[in-house]
């Protein structure tokens, strides 16, 4: 890949949550190590935003981002994007960038996640689900979503790729 070019998973312009601002994903993260993430209001995962967050204030200085993408997919998300940002910047505190509420499975799944499924070889399959792109654009795990942020082999790939 060129030292200009966009892995194919950032050509997309996405909303950030609760806001009409929008994110060119490859101008704000070519190069950096990203972990997608699939996020809901009100699932027994959702403690998981503190140990997202965790990792996200860890290694972002060496060039992890996280980016959440609510889904109600599931059918565990709040019905109003207001909401949604309430719980996860009052409830857990979440700094790392939140984006529109995105379809990630079935008929309508959002392009995005259409490409991070078909490069991964699998849909997520709940809330939580975790995929760590390193900085070329090659899909190096997933991870579902029992795996919590703070475990070891997670956190082992991600300063591989970091290190890359």
């Amino acid at each position: 890949m060129a030292a200009n070019s966009c892995p194919d998973l950032l050509t997309f312009v996405k909303r950030k949550l609760n806001s009409q601002d929008t994110v060119n994903l490859c101008e704000a993260y070519r190069g950096k190590t990203v972990l997608f993430v699939n996020t809901a209001s009100y699932c027994g995962f959702t403690p998981q935003f503190e140990g997202l967050e965790a990792l996200y204030n860890e290694y972002k200085d060496d060039g992890l981002v996280v980016l959440g993408f609510p889904s109600h997919d599931f059918n565990q998300e709040a019905d109003s994007e207001v909401k949604t940002g309430e719980i996860c910047q009052l409830t857990y505190g979440v700094k790392f960038p939140m984006f529109e509420t995105t379809s990630v499975k079935g008929d309508n799944v959002d392009p995005l996640y259409r490409m991070l499924a078909k490069k991964a070889g699998q849909a997520p399959k709940w809330n939580f689900y975790k995929y760590l792109m390193d900085k070329t654009g090659t899909v190096v795990n997933v991870y579902p979503s029992k795996v919590k942020p703070s475990d070891k082999a997670l956190i082992a790939d991600i300063t591989t790729a970091l290190a890359l």
